[in-house]
């Protein structure tokens, strides 16, 4: 026996089941999600060194290799090998999506409709996946557009060579209210549309519990003023601002986009337009007060949201009304703008029976276009860094995000 090679296998094959079936409950929510999402979305890279080390293993012990650590990497190889077909599957189900949500000829309404090398796997980028960087993109770091230090700081990200009239995209992170950093989080999509043309900016927003709600959105729709009186410094056309984020940012997003101008939530600024064109949220927290009335709504409002998000003294039972009026679940109408939400089947964090109840009272209430896209085998956050799976959901979010401004469907 070969106790070190052995332990390393029976590791890698315990990451491995639990990224193919993630555990359901709330008391095993939080290590699915951390183990699942890096093996899931590193599956390549850990297929590659799964075989070198059984190939290093069986070199070093000629005639006495260890047969269970053998079999448990055959095992492991297999499951890598299925979640990699698993994460290919995200091509097919963000074209269907998209199709299904916005029209069979919308390629049509495109500039430049997608060719088979769009569609095809980057292998050349995902080499690299924590490479966050490209040289036709310009950064613009700690922009204050607001006064109050760096929680009040934003990102400009442009196309290398200048230009005019471009449509614009807002990234709001997530990080459960309370954590984050606009360096951390959706930088794939960013480099991905600043490198064809798009002016996107990254924005950082007060986090709890220092700051309670509704400090969040109201500093996200001051950053979202502060864009349009800037955009064309900077070469955007602030009459098209599409937003996304993902988690607590998906549910930023989701909110600045159906709480257009609402002078509740833009204290002194009540003048400024704050209107969402198209809106693309990634894994969002959709039901913020529950009132679907899932356990696990039920369960982060009363562990999370009303513990340290909101002030102490508004319990959810009797300040319910605030808590609705923070909740993109209960804030639809019908000029919500056009929207395509995407979460993945084995989300830990955001199970994603929200995304379906929130997908189903939007197109329920909307008059506009509304995209869903349920990715197989993706955990919460699978987009954080190039991945095989998040190289396609970039593409289709880009075509979506193309077909609203050519289209002007909001």
């Amino acid at each position: 026996m070969q106790p070190s090679f052995v332990l390393r296998q029976a590791l890698q094959l315990a990451l491995t089941a639990n990224a193919l079936k993630p555990p359901r409950g709330a008391r095993t929510a939080v290590p699915a999600f951390f183990a699942g999402w890096l093996t899931g979305e590193l599956a390549p890279h850990l297929l590659a060194l799964t075989a070198a080390d059984a190939a290093a293993h069986v070199a070093r012990h000629r005639g006495g290799s260890s047969k269970t650590g053998l079999a448990l990497a055959a095992a492991s190889a297999a499951g890598l090998g299925t979640l990699i077909a698993q994460s290919q599957r995200a091509r097919d189900e963000i074209e269907t999506a998209l199709t299904e949500g916005i029209g069979n000829a919308y390629a049509d309404e495109l500039e430049h409709p997608p060719s088979p090398t769009d569609l095809a796997t980057p292998w050349g980028q995902l080499a690299m996946p924590f490479r966050m960087r490209d040289p036709e993109v310009r950064r613009t770091r700690d922009i204050a557009y607001a006064p109050g230090g760096k929680r009040f700081l934003l990102d400009v990200y442009a196309p290398r060579e200048k230009v005019t009239g471009a449509p614009i995209l807002v990234q709001v992170h997530g990080g459960a209210w309370v954590i984050g950093n606009k360096d951390q989080q959706g930088l794939p999509l960013v480099l991905h549309m600043a490198k064809r043309g798009w002016i996107c900016f990254a924005i950082n927003y007060p986090l709890s519990p220092a700051a309670r709600w509704p400090a969040h959105i109201i500093a996200a729709k001051r950053a979202l003023a502060w864009i349009r009186d800037h955009a064309e410094s900077y070469g955007g056309d602030p009459s098209f601002v599409a937003v996304t984020g993902g988690s607590a940012g998906g549910h930023l997003a989701a909110l600045l986009a159906l709480t257009a101008n609402d002078p509740a939530l833009q204290p002194g600024f009540t003048e400024a337009d704050t209107s969402i064109q198209a809106c693309a949220p990634h894994y969002g927290v959709y039901d913020f007060a529950a009132t679907s009335g899932r356990r696990s709504s039920q369960t982060r409002l009363k562990t999370l949201i009303a513990r340290h998000v909101f002030e102490a003294d508004k319990d959810p039972v009797n300040f319910l009304d605030d808590y609705i009026a923070a909740s993109p679940l209960d804030r639809i109408t019908e000029d919500a703008p056009p929207f395509f939400v995407i979460h993945g089947v084995h989300d830990s964090l955001v199970p994603v029976g929200e995304a379906r109840e929130f997908v189903r009272r939007l197109r329920e209430k909307s008059q506009r276009a509304v995209a869903y896209a349920e990715i197989s085998g993706a955990q919460h956050a699978f987009d954080v860094f190039p991945s095989i799976r998040s190289a396609h959901v970039v593409r289709g979010v880009e075509r979506f995000l193309e077909w609203s401004y050519r289209t002007g469907s909001s």
